[in-house]
């Protein structure tokens, strides 16, 4: 049978293709999408120190269908900005899961874009409602809801008896989100809220902010935000010889907050998940991260790890590697993680999730107190 040269370079253009295509199916691709600069980089450190450990366990083990997941790392700074910008970065680059992002205000617009492309996202860190109330398919989280961190939060003040309390906030959708939903329990709970005002992201002179604070005669101060402004309202909410209970959310619960404040750190009471890290099926996996020279106790490395082994098992569940399919099996299964057993909601919210409340000590370490 006589083949023309036409047909013959078609033939072979098809299986340089298939062979190509073949090629780049070898490899599943995770993007990782988080600080790796800017104030709020140590949070960022977890999340990467998480999903690389996850990826690399995961691959020593076989891999996903035969094949190894890779990370496609991304800096977004916690900007919004920054994060529609890396969202369309891993569009480009063909990526079709993501870890991230962290800080709700960039998880947010970025996730528009996912839901857009068909990429699965899960965020490890973002707590906001508003990211999953949209009726989104395709985004997931390993992480509990404002909603459910803030009443933890307010229970626990209310339950001291406070006279009056200051809820402060940084202005931003994470920190303000959470501010009010600490807020609204306290007056449920019947307790005064004599003020609850936004301070400035970025800002290093608290000092009309301590004023305002003496002036309400608080005993309690609750902060919605990130521990650079923390830090520094403690130490200098300090030097004014301000008398008062400081609480804030897992945004604050890092080592950094102690070089910031210094000894002021010291009674912080602070949300957080809880010590995955302590839990005696984890040992195998801490140990890894020991050997690793890696710290897994920092509130987003489980949730970091546990949202890649999600999307392995969800592919694997799904016997394929559209997101779709995936984002399908993950709302039907029940699934087994470093965080505990994860189901799904039908808005991509775990059914379940635990926050607990740490005194924080000026030596980096916490104990629990509820």
């Amino acid at each position: 049978m006589t083949i023309s040269v036409k047909k013959l370079v078609t033939a072979v253009s098809a299986s340089v293709a298939l062979m190509a295509a073949g090629h780049a199916a070898a490899e599943i691709k995770i993007g990782v999408a988080g600080p790796i600069t800017g104030p709020v980089a140590q949070y960022g450190d977890m999340q990467f120190s998480g999903t690389r450990m996850a990826i690399k366990r995961i691959n020593e083990a076989g891999g996903v269908m035969g094949e190894k997941l890779v990370a496609v790392e991304y800096d977004d700074v916690c900007d919004p900005k920054q994060a529609v910008t890396v969202a369309n970065r891993l569009v480009n680059d063909g990526v079709r899961y993501v870890v991230g992002h962290l800080c709700s205000s960039s998880t947010q617009p970025a996730s528009d874009i996912y839901e857009d492309e068909g990429i699965l996202m899960i965020t490890p860190a973002s707590t906001s409602p508003e990211v999953t109330s949209r009726g989104y398919e395709l985004i997931f989280r390993t992480i509990g809801l404002d909603s459910m961190q803030g009443p933890v939060a307010g229970d626990y003040i209310a339950s001291q008896n406070p006279e009056k309390v200051a809820v402060i906030h940084d202005k931003q959708q994470y920190g303000e989100g959470i501010a009010t939903a600490v807020r609204d329990t306290l007056k449920d709970k019947g307790i005064e809220v004599a003020m609850f005002e936004g301070v400035t992201a970025g800002n290093k002179d608290f000092s009309s902010l301590i004023t305002k604070l003496k002036q309400a005669d608080v005993d309690y101060v609750y902060f919605g935000g990130y521990h650079p402004e923390l830090g520094l309202i403690l130490r200098q909410a300090e030097q004014a010889n301000l008398d008062a209970v400081f609480m804030g959310p897992e945004g604050v619960g890092n080592n950094d907050i102690n070089t910031i404040a210094g000894e002021a750190a010291e009674g912080l009471l602070v949300t957080l998940p809880p010590s995955f890290d302590e839990k005696e099926e984890n040992q195998e996996l801490v140990k890894d991260f020991e050997a690793a020279n890696e710290d897994p106790s920092g509130p987003f490395v489980l949730t970091s790890y546990s949202a890649v082994k999600l999307i392995a098992d969800g592919i694997e569940a799904a016997d394929s590697k559209d997101p779709f399919d995936v984002a399908a099996a993950l709302r039907s299964g029940t699934f087994e993680t470093p965080i505990g057993t994860v189901e799904y909601d039908e808005a991509g919210d775990m059914k379940s999730f635990e926050f607990v409340v740490f005194e924080w000590h000026s030596d980096g370490s916490k104990t629990p107190v509820n």
